[in-house]
């Protein structure tokens, strides 16, 4: 909602200037010089990236308009559960998980969580390194440094879709001076033009600069950055979740091994600590 909002702002603003300086709006459109921009941009960008990132990145394209799901809720969510995980597992022991990790699915305790359950890669990751637990056969230590590796390839990973498109936006304003100059090179040829008419095509040319400034700054470049702060808060998410468990398998009660989640939080996002112990208990009832 906010993206859209902006674009409209962005549009109302350099419009409505043009306009209250005198300037006429169906000279700004320009079929033409868009298309030479746009399909020069585009081209480049399925130069620049492997079939891999483009897919990803038209993949992650449609979620700048949604808003965020890592909200206040869902970090309650999450915390509840780990609070419910290690609780069986402090009173039943480790083995007593097997069956929620081994079949997520059709586990009880993560079925009442079904926004965290139908993410795939944040499940996957706690259930692999719950399992690592109950094999026992790595320490805390060892532990730590294979989700630091994971949490660091999924950021990367991640922040591929953003590079492309920020990358592309960098393009924008070199390919609109291409235009303009193409749009030069056609007003030369018609020197002999009235003078009204060579104005027409001066000011078309012109445009060509004015489309991959506006694009750039204006529509493409927010873009990615709207994905990188998707990503950087899905990165807490996973960074939550192995303050919690590296602090249980250092000995700590789940009471305070979910504090240890908590803190990890932006604080926008994270529930006071009366707030997430209330829930708890609500829940618990």
């Amino acid at each position: 909602m906010f993206v859209i909002i902006g674009y409209v702002v962005i549009v109302g603003a350099c419009l409505g200037g043009f306009m209250l300086a005198g300037g006429h709006v169906h000279s700004l459109i320009q079929p033409t010089e868009l298309l030479s921009i746009g399909g020069a941009t585009l081209g480049a960008f399925f130069v620049a990236n492997s079939p891999k990132v483009v897919k990803q990145t038209f993949g992650a394209l449609p979620t700048v308009f949604k808003g965020s799901k890592f909200s206040k809720a869902l970090y309650i969510d999450l915390l509840a559960m780990l609070y419910e995980i290690l609780s069986k597992v402090r009173k039943e022991g480790l083995m007593s998980i097997e069956g929620d990790i081994e079949n997520p699915e059709a586990s009880p305790i993560f079925s009442k969580y079904p926004t965290l359950a139908a993410d795939h890669h944040a499940m996957e990751f706690l259930c692999d390194y719950l399992r690592m637990m109950v094999g026992g056969n790595l320490n805390a230590f060892e532990i730590e440094s294979l989700m630091d590796a994971e949490i660091e390839s999924h950021h990367q990973e991640g922040h591929t879709p953003a590079h492309a498109v920020a990358r592309a936006a960098d393009s924008l304003p070199a390919f609109g001076i291409v235009a303009a100059v193409m749009g030069v090179v056609h007003t030369m040829e018609s020197v002999g033009l009235p003078p009204a008419e060579l104005g027409k095509l001066i000011a078309a040319a012109l445009v060509g600069t004015f489309l991959g400034i506006l694009l750039s700054y204006g529509f493409v470049g927010p873009l990615a950055t709207v994905l990188e702060g998707k990503l950087e808060e899905e990165t807490k998410m996973y960074l939550s979740m192995k303050a919690v468990l590296l602090a249980s398998m250092n000995g700590y009660a789940p009471q305070v091994a979910v504090e240890f989640g908590r803190k990890v939080l932006f604080a926008s996002d994270r529930p006071g600590f009366k707030e997430l112990e209330e829930e708890i208990k609500n829940r618990k009832k």
